[in-house]
């Protein structure tokens, strides 16, 4: 712990701690790519296997990533984003579809 040297009472000098100031994790949100061969269904089932979204939720994101090319499924610390895209891009070719799954920082 850093301390800050201070003037106490009587002219001596005392060391006082500092406050620790920590910042919280950068987060960075996941994302689908849209493709023209990857089923929606499958995007569905990628979305609620490994983000736990609905089946609501996983149409909507489904749609969005359909309709503007790419769709935010969360937003995580820097590890689990990255262990995220690693799990779905290796389900994804497992399954013989292209789907893209990356991270950019929030």
């Amino acid at each position: 712990m850093v301390t800050r040297k201070q003037v106490g009472p009587g002219g001596g000098a005392a060391l006082a701690p500092e406050q620790s100031r920590t910042k919280p994790p950068p987060m960075y949100k996941v994302l689908l790519l849209n493709d023209d061969f990857t089923p929606m269904d499958f995007v569905v089932v990628v979305l609620e296997k490994f983000f736990g979204l609905s089946r609501e939720q996983s149409t909507q994101v489904m749609l969005k990533v359909h309709r503007e090319g790419k769709g935010a499924c969360g937003v995580y610390p820097h590890d689990v984003a990255a262990t995220k895209v690693e799990q779905v891009s290796e389900f994804s070719r497992r399954h013989q579809h292209p789907l893209a799954c990356v991270m950019e920082e929030d």
